[in-house]
């Protein structure tokens, strides 16, 4: 036997004369075979790459506003000021060879929504990631705190993503981060800190490289860094970053900037202000006299604001979107195979019960979790012997709310 016939591929075993092309290496040999699987499977790996990256379509502003307004009731100025951030921010991503080349450089629509709680803020970025089936985190800046001290660092924001992209770096590095209470990291004063300010300046001074664009050492599992813990670099040039606040006070800034007053006569300027809805002429310079720096509001060049719910809105919200609070308990009474109607007048009791509440939307959740704690409570059981609907009636809520009041007067 020559030496030539005990030749064989290193990757199947296949004897030279099994095959019919050997490639010789230094230290092995390869089939013609085994060459085409390997290049298959090359091949699959490079189309799942480019997939991970171009696997979002890319919606237009309107279609992105009508997705909005099938979950988010009023709000029209924020929800066409987002769908507008959001496409650009995305065929940005997209398109991003072919601006590289012609030299022009898009830079990153960061944003900002200033509106009091229970408006709609987080429900209109969940909202967006939801249509773009993009990776999307909540964080809480107020557990934020300067490095090296007691609290959350501000590479936390990024683990969050991480988790809900299943650790996949090349989704997480474009996905949605939703960036809440930003008003609790204003600094105290309007000048700047000559002490350590951890939880206030210091978290915005952290947070300027991840709103930027950079690639940043991420501790897999959260916590603190430790030198031998093993990181993961992600790059946030791509992430799309909407920052949301109550910004309890900010209203003052706003009045003293427009000069309006509450008493005495009024310029004739003063009368195109609607001063119900003050929040509607926010700026960047109200955000830096309420205690942003410029630094982090020039890398949220986007402002916008959300508006109060008006009763009109929060009668809408009861019943109309599709995750709608009346449409969550028929499906939960349904699953018992109970039909549960409200009439219209114990809707309209609900709604206003909970502007009295002032807690906006979430209010909403209140006053109906303490109508209804009784009916979840007995109906299940009982309605095996008993007729399988059941009615909301104005007489049933107004008994329920007599209680709550008769609760709240008792704590107080």
């Amino acid at each position: 036997m020559s030496v030539e016939d005990v030749v064989k591929c290193s990757f199947c075993s296949k004897n030279k004369q099994d095959t019919n092309v050997l490639i010789a290496g230094n230290f092995a040999h390869i089939c013609d075979l085994c060459i085409e699987q390997a290049y298959e499977i090359v091949q699959k790996d490079i189309i799942s790459k480019e997939s991970v990256k171009n696997d979002f379509k890319i919606f237009k502003p309107k279609e992105i506003k009508k997705h909005l307004d099938e979950f988010v009731i009023g709000q029209e100025e924020a929800k066409k000021i987002i769908s507008v951030a959001v496409f650009n921010h995305y065929k940005r991503i997209s398109l991003y060879d072919s601006v590289k080349n012609n030299d022009v450089e898009i830079e990153k629509s960061n944003v900002i929504l200033v509106g009091p709680t229970g408006t709609g803020k987080t429900l209109i970025a969940k909202s967006v990631a939801k249509l773009l089936d993009v990776p999307f985190c909540i964080a809480d800046a107020t557990v934020l705190t300067e490095a090296g001290y007691v609290g959350e660092d501000v590479e936390s924001i990024l683990t969050r993503l991480l988790q809900s992209a299943d650790y996949n770096v090349e989704k997480a590095s474009r996905g949605i981060v939703f960036i809440d209470e930003i008003d609790k990291v204003a600094r105290k004063s309007d000048n700047p800190s000559i002490t350590r300010d951890v939880s206030g300046e210091g978290v915005q001074q952290s947070m300027l490289k991840l709103l930027e664009g950079t690639i940043v050492n991420v501790p897999p599992q959260g916590g603190r860094k430790h030198p031998d813990q093993k990181m993961i670099s992600l790059d946030t040039k791509n992430i799309l970053f909407i920052s949301g606040g109550a910004f309890d006070g900010i209203e003052k800034y706003i009045s003293r900037r427009l000069n309006t007053r509450s008493i005495g006569f009024k310029s004739e300027d003063d009368l195109s202000i609607d001063s119900n809805n003050i929040l509607q002429y926010v700026s960047a310079r109200d955000l830096k006299s309420f205690g942003l720096i410029p630094e982090l509001i020039g890398r949220m060049p986007v402002v916008t604001h959300v508006k109060h719910l008006d009763k009109i809105a929060l009668r809408k919200i009861l019943t109309e979107p599709k995750n709608a609070l009346i449409k969550q308990y028929k499906k939960l009474f349904e699953m018992d195979g109970i039909n549960l109607t409200f009439t219209r007048n114990s809707l309209d009791l609900i709604v206003e019960k909970s502007i009295e509440l002032q807690l906006g939307a979430r209010g909403l959740r209140s006053v109906c979790e303490a109508i209804m704690m009784d009916a979840m409570y007995e109906y299940p059981s009982e309605i095996l012997k008993q007729k399988k609907d059941v009615k909301i009636s104005t007489d049933y809520v107004e008994s329920k709310l007599k209680k709550l009041s008769l609760k709240k007067l008792q704590a107080a």
